[in-house]
């Protein structure tokens, strides 16, 4: 179950952020709580995808995060083409090189040419121009909404869309009855 909370800016400036922990390989299939975590994403206007810059598993952040991405994918194509940002977490622990190195593996691997943000959430290092940033990217979402019926429209049918990709998805399939006379007379 996603863990909600307020990022206020100021007291007019503020937003709803959703964490959604623990989406794993195999979750568009099932796995874990994978249907109910992924079904939580629908509800967003937009995805931080935060990379664990170092894991406690030892386990390599470049395929995690490709992990993650193609369980998006097969859950729902547009789920995956919703605006995406990635933020690498714990750069406190690693050197600038290797950032700099985390940074174009991921670029490569995911085909990524938008801005990574780069924070430390411990040290609330980079959390605060994020927070500004996504305000912006909120409160530019909000306006967009209220002013464009273009804009308006095409959010509608991407979340019809959205709505029946997970429907699809997740409805349980129950067979059939038979109803054939198995008397034997």
């Amino acid at each position: 179950v996603p863990s909600l909370g307020v990022v206020s800016i100021n007291p007019e400036r503020n937003f709803v952020i959703a964490d959604i922990p623990g989406l794993i390989e195999g979750a568009s299939d099932g796995a874990g709580l994978g249907f109910r975590f992924l079904r939580h994403l629908s509800r967003t206007s937009l995805l931080l995808h935060l990379i664990d810059a170092l894991p406690i598993d030892q386990s390599d952040p470049v395929e995690e995060a490709k992990k993650i991405v193609i369980e998006l994918q097969k859950f729902s194509p547009t789920l995956a083409s919703k605006e995406r940002w990635l933020v690498i977490n714990k750069v406190d622990l690693l050197s600038e090189e290797m950032i700099t190195q985390l940074e174009s593996d991921l670029r490569k691997e995911l085909d990524w040419k938008l801005p990574i943000y780069k924070i430390s959430a411990i040290n609330n290092e980079g959390c605060s121009s994020l927070m500004q940033t996504l305000m912006e990217q909120v409160e530019n979402h909000r306006l967009q909404l209220k002013e464009s019926q273009d804009y308006r429209d095409q959010q509608i049918e991407k979340e019809k869309l959205l709505a029946f990709e997970i429907r699809k998805k997740t409805e349980r399939r129950i067979p059939a009855a038979d109803y054939r006379d198995d008397i034997v007379n």
